[in-house]
């Protein structure tokens, strides 16, 4: 993992020092599923905005898990006010 919160070869961004100074039980890991259902997109939006490094993941396997603060942040940082 890199500590600088780069993208690696495979577009995926790590997992910056912020989230390694904290107790792993304290995380909350979603499924690309849970993290869809939360933000009413599809799942593939949800691949699509990983390998963008616009969310950051965890790769398990040949799965990804999504912090639960990083969608919260995104969707923070996301909201769009209108006149």
């Amino acid at each position: 993992m890199s500590a600088g919160g780069e993208a690696g070869d495979t577009g995926v961004q790590r997992i910056g020092v912020d989230m390694t100074e904290r107790q792993l039980a304290e995380v909350r890991f979603l499924t690309v599923a849970e993290v869809a259902s939360i933000m009413r997109v599809s799942k593939m939006t949800v691949y699509r905005m990983v390998h963008a490094g616009d969310l950051p993941a965890i790769r398990v396997g040949r799965s990804f898990r999504v912090p639960e603060d990083a969608v919260d942040a995104y969707l923070r940082h996301s909201y769009v006010d209108t006149a």
